[in-house]
């Protein structure tokens, strides 16, 4: 039985609208015969979300539309959810980002019921935090329940097997803690790896509100399990305010070395590759890119934006400085296409920094 399609719409409402997008949709889930089950998580849209999808769907041609509204656990937990998408061939997400989604429906009756009309081929869409729940089989909301701790053991499991087979993943996160689950395969597979890290924060914390698993803490967790070489580890960009005296010196005791954003400035993009290659040596290598390293004014689509980082000619120039270098592979994380500008410009640079990953490793090969 084949799993169905995930269609990930980045972007605020407005986009989510965008008919040429739907209609794509629409024709994956059976076209006019579709049968489409409209979920809305977020109670200020209410009853309306629903309603509007109905129209669009109408006048794409679909009529079996089933609007349904569940903005609390015990909603979402009814029967009457779980039959609102029992034969759907479309189930569409709205109104509410992923920490929403997963907080209200997770486990719950309705959250089996999308999975399993999942697995008999449905097609799921909607904007990047609901639609990105389903994909690659992270069900951020499934029967499992939602934690970040389950996230990161189902992306190792599904990363593991692509680089046993050789190859060198680009990962597009995501917030940062995606990257403990990465590491997790990197090390299963080459063993502890030496980390190459642009941010402007160098997520080291032991725990937030009482959170260890989160985007501040994912590289002390990976020492902690061994899946890093920290003598062997290079972090550069920080910046920014701190919430402690001991947010870098507690990253240097743990052994990692730190580039601060100035420092980093007057290195250069050849001493900063020098310097990489010589710390690093020839363990393997695993890079990540924090779209938070450059500067909001350019990179404005981010959770925690710090002002008066690098421009995208610097970024790009520091990439490029290690040109020859064989990574393991690598990732671009802290996109947040809700908070993108007008012109989408973080966007653009995410793709960029992607791009050039695949050049490097390119290059590699070639050498």
């Amino acid at each position: 039985m084949a799993d169905g399609t995930v269609i990930i719409i980045g972007g605020a409402e407005d986009k989510v609208r965008d008919r040429v997008i739907l209609s794509r949709f629409v024709s994956l889930a059976g076209g006019q015969a579709a049968t489409i089950a409209v979920v809305s998580t977020a109670s200020s849209l209410g009853l309306e979300a629903g309603e509007r999808y109905r129209a669009i769907f109408g006048e794409l041609g679909v009529r079996k539309v089933r609007p349904l509204h569940a903005v609390t656990r015990p909603q979402a937990n009814d029967d009457k959810a779980a039959m609102a998408v029992r034969d759907a061939t479309g189930v569409f997400l709205t109104g509410g980002n992923q920490l929403r989604l997963s907080s209200t429906i997770g486990g719950t009756r309705l959250a089996d019921a999308i999975l399993d009309r999942f697995r008999h081929g449905a097609v799921v869409a909607g904007t990047s935090a609901g639609a990105s729940a389903m994909s690659s089989h992270m069900i951020a909301f499934g029967a499992s329940g939602a934690t970040p701790k389950h996230r990161m053991a189902q992306i190792a499991a599904g990363l593991e097997p692509l680089l046993r087979a050789g190859v060198v993943p680009v990962v597009l996160g995501g917030d940062h803690s995606v990257v403990l689950g990465e590491l997790r395969a990197h090390a299963a597979v080459h063993g502890p790896v030496a980390l190459v890290l642009l941010d402007a924060h160098a997520d080291t914390w032991d725990d937030y509100y009482g959170e260890r698993y989160f985007h501040g803490t994912p590289f002390r967790r990976a020492l902690e399990e061994g899946l890093v070489l920290p003598e062997r580890s290079i972090m550069a960009g920080m910046r920014g305010p701190l919430y402690s005296r001991s947010d870098i010196s507690d990253t240097r005791t743990m052994g990692f070395e730190i580039v601060p954003d100035a420092e980093l400035r007057e290195l250069g993009p050849a001493e900063y590759g020098r310097r990489v290659r010589s710390r690093v040596g020839d363990a393997p290598v695993y890079m990540s890119f924090d779209i938070d390293v450059l500067d909001p004014a350019f990179a404005p689509g981010t959770g925690t934006p710090e002002v008066a980082g690098l421009d995208p000619r610097e970024a790009l120039a520091l990439i490029r400085a290690l040109a020859g270098m064989r990574f393991t592979g690598f990732d671009v994380v802290e996109v947040s296409p809700a908070y993108d500008g007008p012109g989408e410009t973080t966007a653009l640079l995410g793709a960029s920094v992607a791009y050039e990953f695949l050049a490097l490793t390119a290059v590699a090969e070639r050498s």
